[in-house]
């Protein structure tokens, strides 16, 4: 029963956290009209992180600052101000649609790295799937695909996808040593903190348009978007296989496109259908456990 409960909770879980990453693309790319990228970036981590921290205050015995502050700022670094970074600059330079695609390999990434350093089984099926999922996020955006590519944006993206796959496996490899709600709180106030003294220099606070739909923006990255999604994302990266948790986020981009085709207006194409398809089946075979797997685990049970 407990288990059952668990599984339940997991599920609901996940389903929350890829519905606000899904939404998350359409709320932000409407945004950025009225907001430059680097300060829009900056101030939604910065404002999370400083609402986590709030929250946190009754427990702030746990920080650890003098033990753990070399954690929290390569985390800061790797999961806010590189990735975000990275990303706001390299949309720049790629339609919006490759550029998630390119970013969506991370998945693929934590596959591999949580193999290479947190030991996790490596199936040839477990393999497969998360290379299909990948396929599906391909088809998924391939009506996004216009114009030349630019070797700047695709190197961009690459290296938001490694950054986020690194600090994924960081966070979850360090879990141990930090208390996790603090880890994600002093990530973005030090990340976001960074990104937004980056703007600042080399934008205009002035080019803010202070109307409902940037507060709306500004609003839902600061609580739900940043805060609250991370410390889902992270309680299922440490409580679960980071692949497997991984392959669920193959699901984002998705929910990206049809909230886009709902809301936006954006056309409903085959090639939708058939990346739904290709990612169901790559959840599928990453969250596989043959039969014999099964028995050794209740035997351990």
């Amino acid at each position: 029963m407990a288990q059952t409960k668990a599984s339940v909770r997991t599920i609901v879980s996940i389903a929350f956290l890829v519905l606000i990453w899904g939404l998350s693309w359409s709320i932000y790319k409407v945004t950025l009209h009225y907001t430059p990228p680097i300060l829009f970036a900056g101030m939604r981590s910065l404002f999370g992180g400083l609402l986590l921290a709030i929250c946190l205050l009754p427990t702030w015995r746990k920080l650890q600052w003098r033990e753990n502050w070399s954690r929290y700022v390569i985390s800061g670094l790797l999961n806010a101000a590189f990735f975000y970074g990275l990303q706001t600059v390299g949309l720049i330079y790629l339609p919006g649609g490759l550029f998630s695609v390119l970013v969506y390999f991370q998945p693929v990434l934590i596959g591999l790295f949580a193999w290479m350093w947190l030991g996790e089984r490596m199936s040839l099926i477990k393999v497969a799937g998360l290379l299909i999922g990948f396929i599906g996020i391909i088809a998924v955006s391939s009506g996004s695909f216009t114009g030349q590519v630019s070797f700047v944006g695709v190197t961009l993206a690459l290296l938001a996808a490694i950054s986020w796959a690194l600090g994924v496996i960081y966070v979850k490899k360090e879990s141990g040593k930090v208390d996790s709600m603090w880890m994600v709180a002093f990530q973005f106030i030090l990340g976001g903190g960074l990104l937004t003294v980056i703007g600042s220099g080399v934008e205009s606070w002035s080019s803010i348009t202070w109307n409902s739909t940037y507060l709306l923006g500004l609003g839902f990255g600061s609580t739900l978007g940043i805060p609250i999604a991370f410390v889902i994302y992270f309680h299922l990266m440490n409580t679960g296989e980071a692949s497997k948790v991984a392959s669920f986020t193959f699901l984002v981009p998705l929910i990206a496109v049809l909230t886009g085709t709902l809301f936006l207006h954006e056309p409903f194409t085959y090639s939708l259908l058939l990346g739904l398809v290709l990612i169901v089946v790559s959840i599928y075979c990453v969250n596989y456990t043959s039969k014999r797997n099964k028995k050794g685990i209740a035997l351990q049970e």
